[in-house]
């Protein structure tokens, strides 16, 4: 069964004692991506969903793991009924393929909503998520990975095991000194020194600009981090669900059309910069995921 505890090393554990992170896993076929920020309320789920089906829009096969296991919001996002599918899938009932709701290229691993079994058992959802992307990872072109907010053990151990990672931040003082603190602790703990910035809700240029300088020379100078700026989402007026409501339906919006600048200009830098061959993936995919596999059983 996923994720229940074992003598075996936690996979936070794990990641410590390869004392490498990034580029660990860029021979896989999928490119795991986690979208996480410090603090709640800053639309992190709604850019997940939104980077997810622009990417499936332009062709590539993804997968989105919404990593709240118990809170799943992305299904609220996309008007889809809340079922156990997760659940079932970790106590074995059901298949993989079963518990995944598929738009075309689109697929969506949601998890549950209050289930009281899945929250008597004390898993670990580190291990359950990262047992999932090794069993499946090579089916996909990107795995997205709607990351719980703040610096819990499980969501640190997520991020350091992703290849990218988007930390979205607001102008609210509370959502950047808490962004901060999870690249802090990533940088100290995991050995993790790169990231993408995404600035959301923000209200003019000048904002923009002030928020990138002051983060992008905090993270460089204290942590010597590298902060990749993928740009910014304007504030929407109105009532609370406007901006889900303008991201996610109104495909002629300048939100819209500035998302779609943001992704395509992600994906073709990480394509320009892949470097690797497929002898060297082949050889990757059969020994790395089954060491994965063995450790994490």
């Amino acid at each position: 069964m996923f994720g229940e505890r074992s003598g075996k090393p936690s996979p936070s554990e794990w990641l410590l004692a390869q004392n490498k992170y990034k580029g660990k896993k860029t021979l896989q076929k999928a490119t795991t991506i986690s979208i996480t920020a410090g603090k709640g309320g800053v639309g992190k789920t709604s850019v997940a969903v939104k980077w997810a089906k622009l990417l499936a829009d332009q062709g590539y096969k993804v997968l989105l793991v919404d990593c709240d296991y118990n809170l799943s919001n992305t299904v609220v996002k996309l008007g889809l009924p809340v079922t156990n599918d997760f659940y079932d899938l970790i106590s074995a009932q059901k298949e993989f393929t079963d518990c995944v709701f598929k738009m075309g290229s689109f697929h969506l691993l949601a998890g549950c909503n209050g289930n009281i079994e899945i929250f008597k058992k004390g898993l670990e959802l580190d291990r359950i998520i990262i047992d999932i992307l090794v069993t499946h990872e090579r089916e996909y072109d990107y795995i997205l990975l709607d990351c719980p907010a703040g610096i819990s053990k499980e969501t640190l151990t997520l991020n350091a095991y992703s290849d990218y990672r988007f930390v979205v931040v607001t102008p609210d003082k509370s959502s950047v000194t808490d962004s901060y603190s999870l690249i802090k602790i990533l940088n100290k703990e995991f050995g993790v020194n790169d990231h993408h910035l995404l600035l959301n809700k923000i209200s003019n240029d000048v904002q923009y600009q002030r928020m990138v300088k002051t983060l992008t020379e905090t993270v460089e100078h204290f942590l010597s981090c590298s902060l990749h700026v993928l740009g910014g989402l304007r504030k929407e007026e109105g009532p609370v669900d406007s901006f889900d409501r303008i991201l996610l339906e109104e495909e002629n919006s300048a939100l819209h059309k500035n998302f779609i600048k943001i992704v395509s200009k992600f994906t073709e830098e990480i394509e320009s910069s892949s470097s690797f061959n497929e002898s060297d993936r082949a050889y990757f995919q059969s020994t790395r995921s089954n060491e994965f596999r063995s450790t994490l059983a």
